[in-house]
């Protein structure tokens, strides 16, 4: 376990609960109050209500262990990558492929015990790497063959292995699934508060995402800590791979959007429908690294 102790749903919810519900009362007690001459103040209130949706979704189907933990990742995974496929340009064979393995690999990680060292070793990745080639490879598309080939292998690794940590990791997902919840929270508060103070704080990192700044990672840095703390997870270790995996995998989505050509907060291509924040691509990309990040430290 490199260090790290094992963490329980069942021991691990009643902490991370009552402090969930807390910030969401804190905020949509301050969007309600927010005058109307503030001009977010639409936005923001939706962007609480949906907020407070996704936090009811996943608290409730971590509360039901590994079978909710395994559907919970077959609603989201089924939804990302039809939006992904859709911003990859990809055709109905890789997205057949990356559905299939939305639902397969959780139910594999289930049957060997939710150790995904086992459930992925190198046979499967070899199946997996072909699976991702062959629909590009049998369609003669030598204009797009190798990009599409490449995309879906990434799109495999990306969503459904990323995703499957939601059924192997039990009581430390919902710490990092916590912890990256209030770090995009946090990171959109530093980045605002700590913009006009210029300098490196208001830095973009990356020429092409002029809004995440460097005061929006200190930001992030202190909401992850304090989403693992609540949930009795902190360690130094954990903190880094959570805060790393979750701020490239913001930046990872945002690059790919702009890549594609889809607006900022997720056009028709990626996907519109949470109200506030686009797609379910848009919303969870930082999750998409972070969970990865934490197996890396935990498994």
């Amino acid at each position: 376990m490199n260090g790290l102790h094992t963490l329980y749903t069942s021991d691990v919810l009643p902490r991370v609960l009552p402090v969930v519900a807390g910030v969401l009362g804190a905020g949509g007690l301050a969007a309600a109050c927010l005058p109307a001459r503030v001009a977010m103040r639409r936005e923001l209130r939706r962007r609480w209500l949906t907020a407070t949706g996704a936090a009811l979704l996943f608290l409730g189907a971590m509360f039901l262990h590994e079978l909710g933990a395994t559907a919970l990742v077959w609603l989201l995974g089924l939804i990302t990558v039809g939006e992904y496929a859709r911003t990859a340009r990809l055709g109905r064979g890789e997205r057949a492929v990356l559905r299939t393995a939305v639902v397969l690999l959780p139910l594999l990680a289930l049957l060997t015990r939710r150790h995904l060292a086992d459930a992925l070793d190198l046979p499967a990745f070899a199946f997996l790497t072909v699976a991702g080639v062959l629909p590009a490879v049998l369609s003669g598309d030598t204009a797009r063959g190798g990009e599409r080939a490449a995309r879906t292998v990434f799109g495999l690794l990306w969503i459904p292995v990323a995703l499957t940590g939601l059924v192997v990791l039990d009581g430390t997902a919902v710490a990092v699934g916590v912890a990256v919840a209030f770090g995009g929270a946090g990171a959109w508060c530093g980045g605002m508060l700590l913009r006009p103070l210029g300098g490196t704080l208001a830095r973009p990192l990356s020429p092409h995402t002029p809004t995440r700044t460097w005061g929006g990672v200190l930001g992030a840095g202190m909401a992850v800590a304090a989403g693992l703390e609540a949930a009795g997870a902190f360690t130094v270790t954990l903190w880094a791979a959570v805060l790393a995996g979750s701020v490239a995998g913001d930046l990872l989505a945002s690059t790919l959007r702009r890549e594609a050509g889809v607006r900022e907060a997720g056009g028709k291509d990626a996907g519109t429908w949470l109200p506030g924040f686009g797609g379910l691509l848009d919303r969870i990309g930082p999750l998409l690294l972070a969970l990865p990040a934490a197996m890396a430290v935990t498994l």
